[in-house]
């Protein structure tokens, strides 16, 4: 497979077809590792975990603290 590498703004970019990514297992936004080995470009997935709070940023939102919402008494089979 031969691809072409392009300008992008002021850097260069290859794009890689999709067939090829999904055999790979990597989608959109994922996060790669690029590095080099003997003339050789390297792309691996990196598995990147981010906290709860950090993915609500994310969305410009926030974790707690919450307030517990009162939803009166058990109905019918909620009764435990």
């Amino acid at each position: 497979m031969e691809i072409q590498l392009v300008k992008w703004g002021n850097a260069q970019g290859i794009r890689l077809p999709k067939k090829l990514t999904a055999s790979l297992g990597i989608s959109v936004n994922d996060m790669l590792k690029i590095s080099t080995e003997n003339g050789k470009i390297i792309l691996e997935k990196v598995f990147v975990h981010r906290t709860l709070e950090e993915r609500a940023k994310e969305f410009g939102g926030t974790l707690g603290p919450y307030e517990e919402y009162e939803w009166g008494e058990p109905q019918g089979k909620e009764m435990w």
